[in-house]
């Protein structure tokens, strides 16, 4: 791949005395180092350089210049910028500084949006070229993919800035901002040539660039942050080879010390069950993961904060359990490990922690604190224009009625308008698949786009702006922990008013890229059931502890089955209520077994089940 980035690099990044956005420069990587290099200055814009817009400058590029190809970038980059603006001379010294630091792998380049001052500029450049040696590369900005896409990118840049589509382009108050033309979509090989036909040159060096170059891999096996333990679990051998002995020592030491606590008596078969588990994670090399787990969620209860039971595979697992991980017996409701972590198919295994949602922030700090501020980060989310946005934003860019918009946004089903328009095969799957209603509004909403107006242009404007990144976010539950400086192994932002640092890769890469990644899930619940055990202290003197509630409790489950389950997750729909009715649950097994069967599929099930419960089948 051709990994780059284009920087605005600025006098002075730590300058906040002064708006200084800083000329626009790209720096594209040779090979695995240079792009670690493009990492650390992207990471360092945000965490030090972030003034209305993330900054670097010479002094950082200075520092990680290896590896990296330079091209002298736009008519914003700082040599053309100089030309038009400041004088050649300066233009000329800016040139040399870059020349200096890069040698050959430093690039003029020449723009040609039909622009009048790019004439002048790229002629100016051919000079230097000459003068100094510096090879051409012929460029084009590339906003958007197809030349009839210009009018929905200027929508786009409208929508960013709150603007109407009529205001006209320019600076200064009763302009907004917008590209001159529509000259900025990915050209062609021929439309390159034919455009840069006077210096061919400029064309045939971007292969030059190109073979600079490597063919290099990014993903890589999941890294664990070093796990403290007691001196006398440490393994003189792991320091050589980098094994994992210690940790497995230590993590056996802990099984068998929480197992004597959860069971009266350590049968054969418990042992052989430990043993198992403890041997599949030796295997899979994940004896950390566990320990990282362990630590924060023993912590999480000494500071009071209040930890869920356990949820999904993890609760399979008789380790979780006797660390204190999770709070179900697995081997008590007969529960498989393999689904969490399988021999057959190594993946980390993936534990979500609940906390209540006043104390999961006490949990991070903690993460925070002991793991160090650069090496802990959450994960980026990229908000996307959805249908019914991308119709409402477009409407008001075009300055269409909100009852319009209103309208035309309730004609959409809950189906992409890529869908809706597709004609691939699973476009019309999705579409078939609607009740009678939907298809009556597809229809209309379809026939509108067919007609003239804003209406029509609404719709066709939306359908290219649909899935166009809107915003960025932070994941609700994920955090990343690295053995290292997180900034080492990828780029990471600033979640907006905080310095908790947040990758610059979604949830999607971050697994794939060798991060370790936890989900610390805020449960309002748990802070309910909190707050109910105080309140009931301070009136009742009552100490209660719910993870000691037993399961036979006659009274709960009277509850279950006048179907007063509102506020208990998953029992609490309507329907779910209904069938708790019929079953009128007696025992636990039945609540399992009706979450079990309550979604689609085994949901026809479900009246054999009450009538079996019942002696009637």
């Amino acid at each position: 791949p051709i990994l780059g980035c284009e920087f605005h690099v600025c006098d002075n990044m730590r300058d906040r005395s002064v708006k200084d956005n800083g000329h626009q420069i790209v720096l594209l990587a040779k090979n695995k180092k240079g792009y670690h290099n493009l990492a650390k200055m992207a990471s360092m814009a945000y965490i030090e350089g972030f003034y209305y817009v993330p900054r670097i400058d010479k002094v950082l590029i200075k520092e990680y210049k290896e590896d990296i190809i330079v091209l002298s970038g736009g008519i914003f980059g700082e040599i053309p910028h100089k030309i038009l603006n400041v004088g050649e001379k300066q233009a000329e010294e800016a040139l040399l500084w870059w020349k200096s630091e890069f040698g050959s792998d430093f690039y003029l380049e020449l723009n040609d949006h039909k622009q009048e001052n790019e004439e002048h500029v790229n002629e100016v450049l051919m000079r230097f070229s000459k003068d100094h040696d510096v090879k051409l590369v012929a460029t084009n900005n590339s906003f958007y993919l197809k030349k009839e896409d210009s009018l929905a990118h200027d929508i786009l840049l409208c929508v960013k800035d709150g603007e109407k589509l009529a205001t006209p382009k320019g600076r200064g108050r009763g302009f907004r901002y917008g590209l001159p033309n529509d000259e900025y979509y990915f050209k062609s090989q021929e439309e390159m040539k034919a455009l840069f036909r006077s210096t061919p040159e400029a064309v045939l060096n971007i292969q030059e660039v190109i073979d600079k170059v490597e063919i290099y891999d990014l993903a890589r096996d999941v890294l664990l942050p070093k796990f403290d333990m007691p001196e006398d679990f440490y393994d003189p051998k792991d320091e050589e080879d980098g094994g994992k002995r210690g940790e497995n020592k230590y993590l056996r030491h802990l099984t068998y010390k929480g197992a004597a606590e959860r069971y009266p008596e350590l049968s054969d078969d418990i042992r052989e069950r430990l043993d198992f588990e403890l041997s599949i994670i030796e295997n899979t090399g994940y004896p950390g993961y566990f320990l990282i787990v362990e630590d924060f969620i023993k912590e999480a209860r000494r500071m009071g904060v209040s930890v869920g039971p356990g949820r999904g595979s993890a609760a399979g697992s008789a380790v979780a359990y006797c660390l204190g991980i999770t709070n179900i017996d697995p081997i008590k409701y007969d529960l498989l490990f393999e689904r969490f972590l399988n021999p057959d198919r190594v993946s980390l295994p993936d534990i979500d922690i609940d906390f209540d949602d006043e104390g999961r922030q006490k949990v991070i700090d903690y993460v925070i604190d002991k793991y160090g501020s650069n090496q802990v980060a959450q994960i980026i989310t990229y908000g996307t224009m959805a249908a019914k946005s991308s119709i409402r934003d477009t409407a008001r860019v075009l300055d269409l009625p909100l009852s319009e918009a209103d309208r035309i946004a309730k004609l959409i089903p809950g189906v992409k308008l890529g869908h809706i328009f597709g004609e691939d095969e699973k476009s019309i799957s999705k579409v078939k698949g609607l009740r009678s209603e939907e298809l009556a509004n597809v229809e209309v909403l379809k026939s509108i786009s067919e007609g003239q107006g804003p209406e029509a242009e609404t719709i066709n404007q939306a359908r290219l702006l649909e899935g166009s990144v809107r915003n960025t976010g932070t994941h609700a539950c994920g955090v990343i922990i690295t053995p290292e400086d997180i900034t080492n192994l990828i780029p990471v932002a600033t979640a907006k008013g905080t310095d908790m640092y947040v990758t610059q890769f979604d949830n999607g890469v971050v697994e794939d890229a060798g991060l370790l990644k936890m989900d610390f899930l805020g449960l309002k619940t748990l802070t309910l059931i909190k707050d109910t055990v105080k309140i009931v202290k301070a009136l009742h003197g009552k100490e209660l502890v719910p993870d000691e509630f037993p399961l036979e409790d006659e009274k709960t489950y009277a509850l279950f089955q006048r179907g007063e389950t509102i506020g208990i997750f998953q029992y609490e729909s309507p329907g779910m209520q209904k069938h708790m009715k019929s079953l009128k649950p007696t025992e636990f097994a039945d609540l399992i077994a009706m979450n079990a069967l309550y979604r689609p599929g085994p949901m026809e099930y479900i009246p054999s089940f009450i009538d079996r419960k019942h002696g009637r089948e």
